[in-house]
C-alpha cells in the first residue's frame, strides 16, 4: 500500500494531482499515479500554459482548429475541455466506487471573469454543459463577486471548486455559500446528494509573504509557521460549520460536506522541509493537491499522522502574535487573493499568446 493510499484509508485525506497534460495521460503516467492512490485532478491557466506550450501532442488539433477559423481562446477552450474530459472519464470508476466522494477533475473559469458574477455563472454553466461529466468541478475564485456565483451554481447542481482562499473570512464566505446553495436547491425540491464542492485554501504563499513581514520586524521564530496555523484554524472552522442542526438538515437529505482542500502545498522556500505542508495538514474530510514532484517526495519519505486538528490553540496564538508585531495579516491575505487573480489572468494571456504563436508556426 502506497503512502497516498494510507493517507486515504488511515486518515481520510485524498490526494489530487495538481497538474494535467496530454503527455501525462498518453504516456500512461496518469494511470500509474491512479494506481498509487491519486484520487482527483486540478487544473488552472498556469497548468494548461505549461502543458500546451511544452508539448507537440496538441499541434495537430491546433492546426485543424486554426484552419477552421478558431481564435486562440477557442483553441484553448477545445484543448482544455478535451483533456479534462479524458481525465474525468479515467476517474469515473473511482467516482462511482467512492459514492461521489472522489474522482473529480477541476477546470477554472476564464480568470478575466473573477470580478464578474454573472459572467462567471454563465461561463461555468457553459463548461458544465459542454463537458457534461458528473465528476467535473468548476473552479470559481472566492472574490466578493465569486461568492454569489458559487451560491447560484450550487443551487443549480453544478459542482464547484471554490479557489484562491487565503483568510478565514474567505473560508467562511465560501462554506456558507455552499450551504445556502444547497438550501435553495432543497427548497426547490431538487436532489442535493449529487452536488459536490471543495474549498481550496492556499497555504505556502502565506508564508512567502508573512516571512518577509516577520523579517522586517526582526522576528524569526514564527517564520514558516503562519501558513499551517492559518490552515488549521480554517479546518477548525470547517468542523464547526459542518455540524449542528442547520447542516444536519441537509445531511439528512444526503448532502456531502464541502471538504477543505489544501492548495499551493509545495514549499516555495528551499530552506523548508519539502513535506512541511503535507505532513502538518493531514486529517479526515480533507484534500491535498500536489504537483508531481511533491507527490514523488511524499511517496518516498512523508511521515503520516493526523495533524490538522492538533495544536489549534497554539495556531491561534501564532496568528494573534502577528497583530502585536504590527503585521496586518488581513491585508496580507487580501493582497494575496488580488495577486492570485492577477497571476492567473497573466498566465491565461501568456497561454493565449503561446497558442497564437504556435498557430503561426504550424498553420500560418
Amino acid at each position: 500500500m502506497s503512502k497516498l493510499h494510507q493517507l486515504y484509508t488511515d486518515f481520510g485525506q485524498s490526494v489530487w494531482l495538481d497538474f494535467i497534460s496530454r503527455d501525462i495521460i498518453a504516456s500512461g503516467k496518469f494511470a500509474e499515479l491512479m494506481d498509487l492512490g491519486i484520487r482527483g485532478v486540478t487544473s488552472n491557466p498556469s497548468i494548461f500554459n505549461k502543458a500546451i506550450s511544452g508539448s507537440s501532442l496538441y499541434d495537430k488539433e491546433i492546426a485543424q482548429l486554426a484552419r477552421q477559423g478558431a481564435d486562440a481562446f477557442a483553441i484553448y477552450d477545445a484543448l482544455s475541455r478535451a483533456d479534462i474530459t479524458t481525465a474525468a472519464d479515467a476517474l469515473r470508476d473511482l467516482y462511482a466506487e467512492s459514492d461521489r466522494g472522489d474522482g473529480y477533475v477541476s477546470i477554472e473559469v476564464n480568470p478575466e471573469l473573477a470580478y464578474d458574477t454573472e459572467g462567471t455563472v454563465q461561463e461555468a454553466r457553459r463548461l458544465w454543459r459542454t463537458i457534461d461529466r458528473p465528476n467535473l468541478m468548476i473552479k470559481i475564485p472566492a472574490t466578493d463577486e465569486g461568492i454569489p456565483a458559487i451560491r447560484q451554481l450550487i443551487s443549480e447542481g453544478v459542482n464547484v471548486n471554490a479557489t484562491l482562499m487565503f483568510s478565514l473570512a474567505d473560508y467562511e464566505a465560501v462554506a456558507f455559500a455552499y450551504i445556502e446553495g444547497l438550501e435553495l436547491r432543497a427548497a426547490a425540491g431538487e436532489d442535493v446528494s449529487h452536488v459536490a464542492s471543495v474549498a481550496s485554501f492556499f497555504v505556502s504563499r502565506i508564508d512567502t509573504q508573512v516571512d518577509k513581514a516577520l523579517a522586517a520586524v526582526g522576528e524569526t521564530a514564527l517564520q514558516g509557521k503562519i501558513a499551517i496555523a492559518n490552515a488549521k484554524l480554517a479546518y477548525a472552522r470547517f468542523q464547526e460549520v459542518f455540524a449542528g442542526q442547520r447542516w444536519q438538515a441537509l445531511a439528512d437529505k444526503g448532502a456531502q460536506v464541502q471538504r477543505p482542500l489544501w492548495a499551493s502545498t509545495s514549499t516555495k522556500n528551499p530552506a523548508y522541509f519539502d513535506m512541511l505542508y503535507v505532513e502538518n495538514l493531514i486529517g479526515p474530510h480533507t484534500v491535498n493537491t500536489l504537483p508531481l514532484k511533491t507527490i514523488e517526495a511524499a511517496l518516498d519519505h512523508a511521515r503520516l499522522a493526523r495533524t490538522v486538528d492538533g495544536d489549534v490553540e497554539e495556531a491561534r496564538a501564532q496568528i494573534a502574535a502577528l497583530a502585536r508585531l504590527g503585521i496586518d495579516f488581513e491585508k496580507i491575505t487580501a493582497d494575496l487573493q488580488t495577486a492570485g487573480v492577477k497571476a492567473f489572468a497573466d498566465d491565461f494571456h501568456k497561454l493565449l499568446d503561446a497558442i497564437q504563436q504556435r498557430v503561426q508556426t504550424i498553420a500560418p
